[in-house]
């Protein structure tokens, strides 16, 4: 199997249905659930991971088709993802209630579980998340087709192309070099890009869903939101109303607050990860 990284375990996790997921653990204390963006597998939290694990205990996986993670043979809708969450917190006997930090596309999946399960979420955490009115049909279906495409560029030898793509704003120094190896392997790989293509297939018919979960809110525990304050290329115009949009979402949740990482782009977690850290600690110290 490969190392999940230093300082953090690695646990084959079977679900009712038989298939197995990929697991990685650390620390004691209060549960720390974080969720990966479409592509993007466990690894990708890594060295954030080991930092919260140092306060909290900590849980990053790789979704179905990630990573060591079996394939799942259903389309992989949001329903299904968290499905997947649900059945694996399940197995491991976690029904405490859990802090949920989801990045990207791990933004919907902390969304509905928390929609789901309100009694399950003590806190939550949005960085950079994916919202309804940024992922139109028509960005839906190109985001499916580029998926597809790193996959057959990954498979051909392009896996320089796809981290320096990536990456394309650096990697925090903070982040170390083994680290970023860590994350390399396990993304800039076919087997990701694939499941990644898989999920991207389904955004089109979850945008309706999105939609009545940003409408019904979230529950009423601490919820922090971390937006990208670097306008990247092509996000000229979207970078303000996307952060606009979250804003008034953070506006209506009770407990809700929302931070503009100014120097970093949409990889917040990698590009200034001590944000992430320190939001997390936020969150968990504001728990009974």
């Amino acid at each position: 199997m490969p190392d999940p990284g230093a300082g953090l375990t690695e646990k084959i996790v079977t679900l009712p249905d038989g298939r197995k997921l990929r697991t990685v653990m650390a620390g004691e204390g209060r549960l720390v659930v974080f969720e990966a963006g479409m592509s993007a597998p466990a690894s990708s939290w890594v060295h954030t991971q080991r930092e919260v694990s140092a306060r909290c205990r900590t849980l990053s996986y790789d979704r179905a088709g990630y990573g060591g993670s079996d394939v799942d043979p259903h389309d992989r809708t949001l329903d299904r993802i968290v499905d997947d969450l649900v059945a694996l917190l399940d197995v491991l006997g976690e029904t405490e209630p859990v802090v949920l930090v989801g990045h990207s596309w791990g933004g919907p999946i902390i969304r509905l579980f928390a929609d789901r399960h309100p009694e399950r979420t003590a806190g939550m955490v949005f960085v950079d998340a994916t919202l309804a009115e940024v992922m139109s049909t028509k960005n839906a279906k190109i985001a499916a087709r580029f998926f597809a495409l790193m996959a057959l560029i990954a498979r051909f030898g392009g896996k320089g192309l796809i981290k320096k793509a990536t990456f394309r704003n650096g990697v925090s120094p903070e982040i170390t070099a083994a680290d970023v190896a860590i994350m390399t392997r396990d993304y800039a790989c076919a087997r990701a890009m694939r499941a990644g293509s898989r999920e991207a297939q389904q955004i089109e018919g979850a945008l309706p869903l999105m939609r009545r979960l940003q409408a019904t809110g979230t529950p009423d525990v601490p919820t922090v939101c971390l937006q990208a304050g670097l306008v990247e290329r092509g996000m000229t115009e979207w970078r303000p109303r996307f952060n606009q949009w979250a804003a008034d979402l953070m506006a209506a949740v009770p407990r809700g607050k929302m931070i503009v990482v100014e120097e970093a782009g949409h990889l917040i977690p990698q590009e200034c990860p001590a944000v992430v850290r320190e939001t997390v600690f936020g969150v968990v110290e504001q728990l009974p």
